[in-house]
C-alpha cells in the first residue's frame, strides 16, 4: 500500500483526510508528520494560503521521499479586506491563541452592521511529490460573523461564523455537518481526485 504523509501533527486533521480519502475509494496508509519527529516544522513563509500549503508539503517530500499533502486555511473578512488570512492564526500576536484572536476581531468589528459582516473561511491543499509534481485545490465556506460566539465545537473562528443558509455557526454543527460544507472538506475532497489520480 503507498504511503501519503499529511503534513500536520493535528490527529483531527489526519482523521479527516482519512475520512475523505476512504469516501474517495483510495487505498493508501495515511500518516501524519508524527511518525517523523525527526523532521522539523516548515515556516510558514508564503503570502497566500497556496504558498504555505505548498511550502510544508514540499519539504515533508522532500524529506522522506514520500508523497504528502498539507494545508492552509483561515478565515477572510470582507470589510478588512480579506484580513486576517494568512495570519488567522496568530491574529492577536501569539500563534494559535484561539480565544485572543477571536476576541481582538470580534472588538475591531464592534460597529460594524449585521449587512457588512460578510466573511468567509479559506482553505488550500497541497499534494507534493519527491520528483517536484505539486497540485493544489481551493475550497470556501462562506457566511457571516455574528456579534457573540456560539457553540463548543470546531476551534477558532467556528464559534462566530454562520454559514450562509445556516442559523447556527460552524461551532453548533456536528462534526458530520460541518466536514460535509467545510473549506477543508471541500479542498481535500477536489485534492482526492488529483491524489488518486497521482499516487494510487
Amino acid at each position: 500500500m503507498s504511503r501519503l504523509i499529511l503534513a500536520t501533527r493535528n490527529q483531527h486533521k489526519v482523521a479527516e483526510l482519512r475520512a475523505i480519502l476512504g469516501e474517495a475509494g483510495l487505498d493508501l496508509e495515511l500518516v501524519g508528520a508524527d511518525a517523523y519527529p525527526e523532521i522539523p516544522d516548515v515556516p510558514e513563509t508564503g503570502v497566500t494560503f497556496a504558498e504555505n500549503a505548498l511550502l510544508k508539503a514540499h519539504a515533508l517530500a522532500r524529506a522522506t521521499g514520500l508523497p504528502a499533502v498539507a494545508d492552509d486555511s483561515g478565515l477572510c473578512v470582507d470589510v478588512l479586506g480579506g484580513a486576517p488570512g494568512i495570519f488567522s492564526a496568530r491574529w492577536a500576536g501569539k500563534h494559535g491563541d484561539d480565544r485572543a484572536n477571536l476576541e481582538l476581531l470580534l472588538a475591531q468589528l464592534g460597529d460594524i452592521a449585521d449587512p457588512h459582516r460578510g466573511a468567509h473561511f479559506a482553505c488550500a491543499a497541497a499534494l507534493a511529490l519527491p520528483d517536484g509534481t505539486e497540485r493544489v485545490a481551493e475550497g470556501r465556506l462562506l457566511g457571516t460573523l455574528r456579534t457573540a460566539p456560539a457553540g463548543e465545537g470546531g476551534f477558532g473562528y467556528d464559534p462566530i461564523l454562520q454559514p450562509l443558509g445556516e442559523t447556527r455557526t460552524c461551532a453548533e454543527l456536528s462534526a458530520e455537518e460541518k466536514n460535509a460544507i467545510s473549506h477543508r472538506g471541500k479542498a481535500f475532497r477536489a485534492l482526492a481526485v488529483v491524489v488518486g489520480e497521482l499516487v494510487g
